[in-house]
């Protein structure tokens, strides 16, 4: 789930194959990224020089101000967090933002735009999160590890697709669309879940201030206001009252991004009557660089053309576009710096039930498995949705061990379940080893199942 960064023009917002290639590529350089920062965190954390690690992850970055020379508590303010709670925390919030514009984007014109396009995604996806969930908590039920049932129901989108990616051409479109669709209702399902399961205590006004904020982000659109520094500061504002509130702050990007429109403002014959009548305008006039300088109709030519393509442009899917390389390639791997560094220290590790681990294991392994198969199986069965084109039960069975690679969103989650080390430790292991595995079994299976290369 969450990392599950996806791209402007994603397969399931029904785009060119050449288009969902840039996608598809970027993911698979994104997994690779990711899987360096996880292997040097975890060297790092338990290296000789594990304690600079530690040191590197709680280091305070802030502000402080007051009156100048004051030194008492009450006259010195500051807002500061660890470095880790800064990625977790901050960075993370602009990640679950294009999430969020990702999950409307396929809601309103892409795979999940209709009940017949998104059943068996759907399907598959609620299978995914339900059985992990249902047997992690077998293991753990009633003990000090049920917090963390959550854990093992995340998708990592990256891994998943950078392995489906060995396989080159031999991977029929369909079948990559099914899986990146299904890690979008995946990521849904995260962010419901974090905001219902792991939010401990809740401010009203808090949330008031950040309802109030996110009001004048809709506002502000609907009276179609251009300044980009106006919603910056307003989606700052929500941030800040949305941390306060004790809802993880991830919730605040997701809903900052439901109110960003992915569909253009202007109908599309009405852009390009404007667009050709000012066209037109320009080339019957005498038309230079420096014409336009002191000619007050030629400028006002150019600036229609210029406000009637930035609202031909949706500004979700520009959004999406733009910010998809700062998470792929900056807050992801970050954050996975700064969360794979798991200290292999089995006496401490002893001092959570090993349920825990297991459970979390189980969860992913064979879960996943069990539950995408056969909710796929009951969608397809009932009629409510068909298979997808060129695919068989084999590579959906290859797909449904894909998706048992948890790590960035399963991490994520640990960390919010677990306070206490041993038990955090033992969680983010298990996501790990699981990943692995589901990574190596889904690359079995479909070495087998899928068609060999065509040359």
């Amino acid at each position: 789930m969450l990392d599950k960064g996806k791209g402007m023009g994603s397969p399931a917002s029904g785009s060119s194959p050449n288009t969902f290639q840039r996608f598809f590529q970027s993911e698979v350089s994104g997994s690779i990224l990711l899987l360096v920062c996880s292997v040097v965190a975890l060297i790092w954390a338990n290296s000789p020089w594990a304690e600079s690690y530690h040191h590197v992850l709680h280091e305070h970055i802030g502000l402080n101000w007051g009156p100048e020379g004051a030194t008492s508590f009450d006259e010195v303010h500051n807002f500061s967090m660890s470095l880790h709670h800064w990625v977790n925390d901050g960075m993370m919030a602009i990640f679950f933002f294009v999430v969020g514009l990702e999950i409307k984007r396929e809601l309103l014109v892409g795979e999940l735009s209709s009940l017949k396009k998104s059943a068996l995604p759907v399907g598959a996806a609620l299978g995914g999160m339900l059985v992990p969930a249902l047997l992690y908590t077998f293991l753990n039920f009633g003990g000090p590890g049920m917090r963390g049932w959550g854990i093992p129901m995340a998708t990592d989108i990256a891994f998943a697709l950078g392995a489906l990616s060995l396989f080159g051409s031999r991977v029929p479109i369909s079948l990559k669309v099914f899986l990146t669709a299904l890690a979008i209702v995946d990521d849904l399902g995260a962010v419901v879940v974090i905001a219902i399961f792991y939010t401990d205590t809740i401010s009203i006004m808090a949330l008031a201030v950040a309802a109030a904020f996110l009001s004048g982000i809709f506002v502000a659109n609907r009276m179609n206001v251009r300044h980009t520094g106006i919603y910056l500061l307003l989606a700052a504002a929500v941030w800040v009252a949305v941390l306060a509130s004790g809802v993880h702050t991830t919730i605040a990007g997701t809903l900052i991004a439901l109110l960003v429109p992915v569909r253009a403002k202007i109908d599309p014959r009405e852009y390009l009557k404007l667009c050709r009548g000012r066209l037109n305008e320009l080339e019957a006039a005498e038309f230079t660089r420096d014409s336009m300088i002191g000619d007050q109709k030629q400028l006002e030519d150019l600036s229609d053309i210029y406000v009637a393509s930035e609202d031909m442009i949706p500004a979700g899917v520009n959004l999406e576009h733009r910010l998809h390389p700062i998470t792929t390639f900056i807050i992801l791997p970050l954050f996975a710096l700064l969360n794979a560094g798991v200290p292999i220290d089995f006496e401490s590790l002893s001092e959570a039930p090993i349920t825990v681990g297991l459970g979390v294991m189980l969860g992913l392994i064979v879960g996943k498995q069990i539950g995408v198969m056969l909710f796929s199986w009951l969608a397809i069965r009932s009629g409510l949705a068909a298979m997808p084109a060129g695919v068989t039960w084999g590579q959906l069975w290859g797909v449904s061990c894909l998706a048992g690679v948890g790590f960035t969103m399963s991490l994520f989650v640990s960390g919010l379940a677990f306070t206490d080390q041993a038990f955090d430790s033992q969680s983010k292991l298990g996501v790990l080893a699981a990943s692995a595995i589901s990574g190596v079994l889904g690359y079995i299976v479909l070495q087998k199942k899928l068609s060999p290369a065509v040359d």
